[in-house]
């Protein structure tokens, strides 16, 4: 009974914080899966299957508020997943160590610009989006996923921010509902290859759900300048841990 608590407070505690800024959590997901025991390629596998559960309740909650862009997640996906493989392939060419130290340094240098930008300047309704970006957007974060085997979010909402001109709370919905596609096609991957333990996924599932619709709620509340800086603080966390 205990042990089914403990999976309920994880996945409620990883399902709070895709929903509210719109990312994966496999940064979070993997390394507690590997502490309860999972092989790694198992816990990247079954951590992609949790992540399209956790993006589904935070999408579903974005969407009956609004916040949410099909046009961009449309274009996004298009570029995302034939590059995630371009990405996959090429991990196996270049240097583990400067793709790592590149992908960090694209995080820090995102941070600081959702950092720099004021009060007064921050989006809160959708205005003028520039739609010939999303395809850099899409070839972007699709080359970092294969190359770092992540889902993406910690560069679809900044790039969604900053670069192409989305409000902070469109940011974070439009890129729950591109999250749920990318880990959608990476899990059935995983599962074919039987890297997915669905019985692990399916005990965080519970608080999966639920954190990531309560994460969702919250990022409607709370002003887009504490999300945006509180979001620009996990980028610089995700940095480090890279880098460790």
């Amino acid at each position: 009974m205990l042990s089914y608590l403990l999976d309920f407070i994880i996945g409620l505690g990883i399902g709070v914080v895709a929903g509210l800024f719109g990312v994966g959590g496999g940064f979070l997901i993997v390394p507690t899966l590997v502490l309860m025991g999972l092989p790694v390629h198992q816990a990247i596998g079954t951590s992609l299957a949790c992540i399209t559960i956790s993006a589904l309740s935070s999408a579903y909650t974005h969407l009956r508020r609004g916040a949410v862009l099909f046009r961009v997640v449309l274009v996004k996906e298009a570029f995302s997943m034939p590059f995630a493989a371009v990405g996959a392939y090429l991990s196996y060419l270049l240097p583990e160590k400067a793709l790592k130290l590149i992908f960090a340094a694209l995080l820090v240098y995102l941070a600081y610009r959702m950092v720099k930008e004021g009060r007064g300047t921050c989006k809160r309704e959708v205005g003028e989006i520039n739609y010939m970006r999303v395809p850099l957007v899409g070839i972007l974060a699709g080359l970092t996923s294969g190359l770092l085997g992540i889902s993406g979010g910690v560069l679809n909402v900044p790039l969604f921010h900053t670069f192409i001109g989305l409000p902070m709370r469109y940011a974070v919905g439009t890129s729950s509902l591109s999250l749920f596609f990318t880990a959608l096609a990476g899990t059935v991957a995983h599962y074919r290859l039987g890297q997915v333990d669905v019985y692990t996924a399916l005990l965080l599932a519970p608080g999966l759900i639920i954190g990531a619709h309560f994460g969702a709620r919250a990022a409607h509340s709370v002003s887009p300048f504490k999300i945006r800086v509180a979001f620009a603080a996990l980028l610089v966390g995700v940095a480090v841990k890279i880098l460790l």
